[in-house]
């Protein structure tokens, strides 16, 4: 599936979620997706969680 198009499936779901849940539904879409996106991130190595929250240490 292409950048736009998951963008868009993002989009119409965050829509439906703010429609539904109010603005308390839609801040939840949004931080779940974050964790989400987090979490599939960090599985498929383009994001190291690990070094984000340790960061480089001075020595």
């Amino acid at each position: 599936m292409s950048v736009p198009s998951t963008g868009l499936i993002a989009g119409i779901l965050l829509a439906i979620a703010a429609t539904t849940g109010g603005f308390t539904g839609f801040l939840l879409a949004v931080v779940l997706g974050a964790v989400g996106w987090l979490v599939a991130a960090q599985l498929s190595g383009q994001v190291d969680i690990r070094a984000i929250f340790v960061g480089r240490r001075r020595g």
